[in-house]
């Protein structure tokens, strides 16, 4: 199957959101909620509180209502996922397999530092894109997740670390921009109910046209990463097989449009694969399409998976590469990987426990 129609089986237009799940509900949507049911209108804020602070998971436990409308609404789903494993890295950072109420599980992960607390997030049960790098890629798609299933993830993870999430990326499975409307109205959640900025939150893209112009109209204060991994068309194709509908150059024009629209730079995610698309004459390559561009570019050197034999470059020909792109004046900075010992490799962990 091409990798056009693939994406138009995912890009079906998602319903419209409604209650329940309550979880990434407004305290608006849950007070009409409770009044649909015959309540007094403030106990949505109650059953907001519940939700999004005590982290309740059935409102047969929430003790300021009613005993006897408890019991009506027992069987009513709030939305959140059981944890189904748990793996953690030496380095703090806890990988979780959530298991969704229709069984599907997908991966979380949670990122501790000194001063904060990343959760990278998934919005599609695998992922159609293909990558060839991508152990999620491997496993094909499923479907997409719900607006709850994401506000679930890091709800999860801040009950499990005792900790107050800081920071959220868009990076675990799925492709974001495939579905849109629950990664919208998922942002909105956590920026308004859960309580995160918006400038804390990453969305990251391999990049599905017009999809970034779309995102853009929306103003959101995010970051936007989207996934390079290649300087060129031809490369690119070969490591994302997605991408050959859409030219590099058309990709990096939406980008330009997205700055020009939302005054954000864009941040650009680049895989180093070792011998494949870390040579300085990438490193030139890139930096000549990305001259003028308000922009930064993140390096990942590459966490290795069984599925394929591509290598992670060493410090030598990373440090090469830097120097390179500095030289040219473009931004950059490169991102060692958490939780290696984790199956950190995005779809990994799931492949081997499901």
């Amino acid at each position: 199957m091409s990798a056009t129609s693939v994406l138009s089986q995912v890009e079906s237009p998602t319903p419209k959101i409604t209650i329940p799940p309550l979880l990434g509900a407004s305290v608006t949507e849950l007070t009409a909620w409770v009044q649909q049911q015959g309540q007094p209108g403030y106990r949505g804020k109650q059953l907001h509180d519940w939700i999004y602070n005590k982290g309740v998971r059935s409102l047969a436990d929430i003790s300021v209502f009613p005993k006897q409308w408890r019991a009506e609404v027992a069987e009513i789903p709030i939305g959140r996922s059981t944890i189904h494993y748990r793996s953690v890295a030496p380095d703090g950072t806890v990988k979780y397999l959530l298991k969704l109420a229709d069984g599907f599980i997908i991966e979380t992960v949670g990122i501790p530092t000194e001063k904060r607390l990343t959760v990278c997030v998934s919005t599609q049960v695998g992922c159609p894109m293909a990558c060839d790098f991508c152990a999620t890629g491997k496993g094909g798609y499923q479907r997409n997740l719900s607006r709850h299933e994401i506000v679930d993830q890091v709800l999860t993870v801040q009950e499990d670390f005792q900790q107050r999430v800081s920071n959220i990326v868009f990076m675990g499975m799925g492709e974001p921009l495939l579905n849109t409307d629950n990664v919208l109205a998922a942002i909105q959640s956590l920026n308004q109910d859960v309580g995160i900025g918006q400038r804390n939150i990453t969305v990251s893209t391999v990049g599905i046209r017009d999809r970034i112009r779309q995102f853009a109209q929306n103003q959101l204060q995010v970051t936007l990463a989207v996934s390079l991994h290649a300087p060129n068309q031809t490369l690119r194709e070969k490591l994302i097989p997605s991408a050959r509908p859409y030219k590099i150059d058309d990709l990096l024009t939406e980008c330009r449009e997205y700055v020009e629209i939302t005054g954000r730079r864009v941040s650009f995610e680049y895989i180093l694969l070792a011998g494949v698309n870390d040579l300085p004459e990438h490193a030139a390559e890139l930096a000549k399409r990305l001259r003028g561009f308000q922009s930064h570019v993140n390096l990942i050197p590459y966490n290795s998976i069984s599925e394929v034999d591509y290598q992670r470059p060493n410090r030598d020909r990373i440090q090469a590469f830097v120097k390179v792109l500095k030289q040219h004046h473009i931004a950059v900075s490169v991102r060692y990987s958490r939780g290696l010992e984790a199956d950190a490799a995005c779809g990994q962990l799931r492949a081997n426990k499901e």
